[in-house]
């Protein structure tokens, strides 16, 4: 299920997802976007609604030290209260002493962070990154479509992932660090 999209274009974070909720080989389009802003941070998630929710609404995100690298304080100080939110939410899964959560993109300060499963925080050196069953058609998408908007980028890559995967479908919903999302389906400006 999903397909989450984000890039960077000059100090600008977008991020966008799509509407599916599958199981099996049920659809349930959903009202309650994947893509949001939690304080400083825009995310946007797959892997699990229940994750997305946790991350939405319970996540506390930590006080960034003064002085601390943004990519060190992602890798510990951020990580740790995922951990803590997803584990006290019942969401965190343990087997063989290995905790694992969930996919999902983070904006912050001007850079985009891919969390995988396992906790580690990935800066994409292309300046954008997917997750999610659409994510090779996205990521192709994004990759060929170099001389359009940062957002029309974002956007397109989407229309991609649900015209090639059963599980990605509009409506689309895009947030930037600039500005606040547009109405569901709305065409990117």
């Amino acid at each position: 299920m999903t397909c989450i999209v984000g890039m960077t274009h000059q100090g600008t974070v977008y991020i966008g997802g799509d509407s599916a909720g599958v199981g099996g080989l049920g659809l349930m389009v959903r009202g309650d976007p994947k893509v949001f802003r939690t304080g400083p941070f825009l995310m946007g998630f797959t892997t699990s609604f229940r994750m997305g929710q946790l991350l939405r609404f319970a996540f506390n995100p930590p006080e960034h030290p003064e002085g601390m690298d943004d990519y060190c304080y992602m890798v510990t100080s951020f990580i740790d209260a995922v951990r803590a939110c997803l584990k006290a939410g019942g969401y965190a899964e343990k087997d063989k002493e290995v905790e694992t959560g969930g996919q999902f993109l983070v904006g912050y300060r001007g850079q985009l962070y891919k969390i995988f499963g396992d906790y580690q925080v990935a800066i994409p050196a292309w300046g954008y990154a997917a997750c999610g069953c659409g994510e090779d058609y996205a990521l192709g998408a994004i990759h060929a479509l170099g001389s359009v908007t940062a957002r029309e980028r974002v956007w397109m890559a989407l229309e991609a992932a649900a015209a090639h995967s059963t599980g990605v479908c509009g409506p689309f919903h895009i947030i930037s660090s600039d500005d606040d999302y547009p109405e569901a389906g709305e065409v990117p400006a």
